[in-house]
């Protein structure tokens, strides 16, 4: 992929010396993140985030599979992404970058191996057939904390999407369209959801959901995912800036206030988008 430019100079002791006297560029408090947007799409399970000018469109569709052998009783959950050059010119088509790697890397631990999803409510019949929930992502566009954009248009199409309703008598499998019956939404154990921190190593306190010039000027990132009833579930820091243990319960404290003011922020506009939809059962 084409090496990205590293920020001139003087752009760069302009940034850092401002955070010395906690201030930042773009008018933000050290601490305080962009307030995020979402944009419901008229399929069910098709959500865009926006934070700031960093966006992402996911989208989910279910199809129905045979399950895993060794798994008969759990439905699949497989996430795609993949950053375009429509999101910035350093990203090429089909060759994965670091950032986009470890960007799928924390999709897959935050929303498939933290259980997000209740997998077994998405069997219908044992070893023989389950639902297959596909999330994608699509990058449009990067400045900055691209993760937490992406984790929350995530978990927010998951429990957006609706799948049809399957009636099972004995080993027959009938699937309702959405005309015959109105579709059920996913059984969700829990709704986990990133928080981003950067650090500098001339900077004493760090900043929530830096901006793609302050990512490239950080020391070290750490990436927490928690949920409402305050579980820490993900947590990974990238960069060899120490951190002492009183500066990581102080992130998560920040995290989880951050986290459970964006659970109830999605809750309220997943109501207010679903009645303002008509559904007719026929």
């Amino acid at each position: 992929m084409p090496r990205e430019l590293e920020p001139p100079t003087a752009q760069k002791d302009f940034v850092l010396q401002a955070l010395k006297q906690g201030l930042r560029t773009d008018g933000r408090l050290l601490l305080q993140s962009r307030a995020p947007e979402l944009i419901f799409g008229d399929e069910l399970g098709s959500v865009e985030c926006r934070y700031g000018k960093t966006r992402v469109l996911a989208d989910v569709s279910a199809s129905i599979t045979r399950p895993r052998s060794d798994r008969p009783y759990e439905g699949l959950l497989t996430i795609h992404s993949e950053i375009s050059p429509m999101a910035s010119s350093v990203y090429e088509v089909g060759r994965a970058s670091d950032e986009e790697v470890a960007i799928t890397r924390m999709l897959e631990k935050v929303l498939k191996r933290s259980n997000a999803v209740d997998r077994e409510a998405l069997c219908i019949l044992a070893g023989q057939q389950v639902w297959h929930i596909r999330l994608t992502l699509h990058f449009l566009s990067d400045e900055g904390n691209m993760l937490d954009c992406a984790c929350l248009a995530g978990i927010t199409a998951l429990k957006h999407f609706r799948k049809p309703e399957v009636e099972v008598i004995g080993d027959e499998v009938t699937i309702h369209s959405p005309e015959e019956r109105a579709p059920v939404p996913l059984a969700m154990h829990h709704m986990p959801i990133c928080i981003t921190f950067a650090f500098f190593e001339d900077s004493s306190a760090p900043v929530i959901d830096p901006t793609h010039l302050e990512t490239q000027l950080a020391s070290t990132t750490l990436h927490l995912a928690l949920n409402a009833q305050r579980e820490l579930c993900v947590a990974f820091k990238a960069g060899g800036l120490p951190l002492s243990t009183e500066e990581l319960m102080r992130c998560t404290d920040v995290a989880s206030r951050q986290v459970k003011e964006l659970s109830g922020m999605v809750d309220k506009q997943l109501a207010t988008d679903w009645q303002g939809r008509v559904v007719e059962v026929r």
